[in-house]
């Protein structure tokens, strides 16, 4: 693992290098629209790299909370993200039955929340969230 650039420098600097160098030479709309799809998903590649432990914790603590288990936090993100995985899974499970906690549905917003920080954050500027 290199101390710098970090995944998420490298990650802006292509970004970057395509808005401001390639996109302006483009005359091809086919090949203009892939181009910005693609800086859009290296955008939400570089947000997540960011948010996405500090997310994932936040909703395991919602979710622990929400289903009163005690589900202690992982060090490893791939854990994490199971752990995260499997409470809501419970959680869907609780829904279908009839049976969901009193908070349920503002947990489940703060987490949509979180998902368009990282997949479209100018989505919740226009909405002023």
């Amino acid at each position: 693992m290199q101390p710098r650039p970090d995944a998420t420098e490298l990650l802006s600097a292509v970004r970057d290098f395509l808005e401001t160098e390639i996109i302006p030479t483009l005359t091809d709309a086919r090949l203009k629209f892939r181009t910005l799809v693609a800086i859009n998903a290296l955008g939400i590649v570089e947000r997540e790299h960011q948010l996405e432990e500090g997310f994932l914790k936040a909703e395991l603590a919602d979710l622990s909370n929400l289903l009163e288990r005690d589900a202690p936090i992982p060090n490893a993100l791939e854990a994490l993200r199971l752990e995260v995985t499997n409470l809501n899974t419970d959680l869907a499970e609780r829904i279908r039955v009839g049976n969901a906690p009193v908070e349920t549905l503002e947990t489940l917003k703060r987490a949509a929340v979180n998902k368009l920080r990282v997949s479209s954050p100018t989505y919740l500027k226009r909405y002023g969230v």
